[in-house]
């Protein structure tokens, strides 16, 4: 049964920074593309960024383009969202997913038909 775990939420200030990370048990790792979704009260869960097995291919959610960066560590089968210039509407609990039997460079970019997920963390920026 592969399990994520995800930490490293918590409540900052607008303008600073977090990471998030996503430690990934039960399979291997490697296989997997990975991606961090979002869900803020009342809205849908969307993409924040996503990063292909191998690690060379990277996407985010344009809202956080140039302030987010995902990566991740295969030996420590582990994937990391590091946050900067954070925002009040940043707010929401985040999820790391998985998704398996994918191309190497393969990224995600919805949170349909993902395989795997976590149970998230909450992050609160203020104002």
């Amino acid at each position: 049964q592969v399990q994520l775990v995800e930490s490293g939420g918590g409540l900052v200030q607008a303008g600073g920074s977090l990471r998030l990370s996503c430690a990934v048990s039960g399979r291997t790792f490697s296989n997997y593309a990975m991606g961090w979704f979002r869900q803020a009260p009342g809205k849908v869960r969307e993409i924040v960024a996503a990063i292909s097995w191998s690690g060379g291919s990277t996407d985010y959610a344009d809202s956080v383009k140039g302030r987010f960066t995902i990566s991740r560590d295969n030996a420590k089968n582990t994937v990391y969202l590091q946050m900067n210039s954070l925002k009040p509407e940043d707010t929401a609990v985040y999820y790391c997913a998985a998704k398996r039997l994918v191309l190497r460079d393969y990224v995600p970019r919805t949170p349909e038909g993902m395989d795997y997920w976590g149970k998230g963390t909450l992050v609160t920026v203020s104002s």
